[in-house]
């Protein structure tokens, strides 16, 4: 099955995402039904954001293949980015600190009332249209688990003045309040003490069980999976191979079988014979192992290539 009501299937298979400096990522094998907690684990710098942004139709791949709710990436990128939803992307999707929780509230649901919904709706009486944008955006912090009368000034608290874990929650809010069946989440873990890392986990949980799939960027999975009735996939990203050592070509012995030009007993290298050590260093220069443009070998996987990859693509 590819998608639920409210949940998309995420498969993919060889998937990689290249840089003008190297990749990003390369060959990750995913296989996750609808409703499933995905967490994608691994340093930074490893590629983790361009995996998730790339998974949501945001960054184009440059090889393999992948799917979310049957549709092919990158071919229906436009069509990921409608079923999917970013929170908390650090540059792609972040909360104003200037702006109140009740702001961002209200904004997001203008946002959706206007862009998220058919024409025929926009012709409805606004009492209506208010109405639903109410129950949505009460839906959205309810399943987030944010209770704005908690907040110090209530919905006028400004953001930067929220705790990491509030930050986080109003996040997910307010990317839940399109109905999203794919929720990217990065940096999940960041900054969190034990106990706000079991409510943020808790939280996903949540929001996987109810039927959306959920796909969040951690430095460290989350406990459980199957025996807790979860359906946890776990996907790594910087385990890359080490590249083979190059071999030394063998060198061949010299035989004095020219008369015109005799070998020096003391030192038996023939000046013309292409072996010459000085003929072998001009050949080098112009090898396969010279410095790429950039200072690098050709092929050589940066880790900053997650940055430059996401520079050549745009963002959302």
């Amino acid at each position: 099955m590819d998608s639920t009501p409210h949940g998309a299937a995420v498969t993919a298979a060889g998937f990689g995402l290249k840089g003008p400096r190297g990749w990003a990522f390369r060959n990750i094998d995913l296989t996750a039904g609808p409703g499933s907690l995905i967490a994608v684990q691994g340093p930074s710098g490893s590629g983790r954001t361009c995996l998730l942004l790339a998974l949501t139709g945001r960054m184009k791949p440059a090889e393999g293949t992948a799917e979310v709710g049957g549709l092919p990436l990158p071919k229906k990128m436009a069509a990921v980015r409608a079923v999917s939803a970013l929170a908390h992307v650090p540059g792609v999707a972040e909360l104003d600190p200037a702006l109140t929780v009740g702001e961002h509230l209200r904004e997001r649901a203008l946002l959706q009332g206007r862009f998220g919904g058919s024409l025929r709706a926009l012709l409805r009486p606004r009492r209506e249209r208010r109405a639903e944008a109410r129950a949505l955006v009460d839906g959205a912090l309810e399943a987030a688990g944010l209770d704005p009368e908690s907040l110090p000034k209530g919905i006028r608290t400004s953001v930067r003045d929220l705790e990491r874990l509030e930050a986080l929650r109003l996040s997910v809010a307010l990317a839940l309040v399109g109905g999203p069946r794919l929720l990217a989440v990065d940096d999940t873990d960041l900054k969190l003490s034990d106990e706000e890392r079991a409510a943020a986990w808790a939280m996903l949980r949540g929001l996987a069980a109810a039927g959306t799939t959920v796909l969040a960027v951690c430095s460290e999975p989350p406990e459980g999976g199957k025996a807790l009735g979860e359906e946890l996939v776990l996907v790594r990203t910087g385990d890359r191979p080490a590249p083979a050592p190059e071999k030394a070509a063998p060198t061949t012995p010299v035989t004095p079988t020219d008369t015109a030009n005799p070998v020096d007993p003391a030192n038996p290298v023939d000046p013309a014979d292409p072996t010459d050590p000085a003929d072998a260093a001009d050949t080098a220069v112009e090898g396969d192992s010279r410095p790429a443009a950039d200072g690098r070998a050709e092929g050589h996987d940066d880790e900053e290539g997650a940055v430059d990859a996401f520079a050549e693509t745009g963002r959302a």
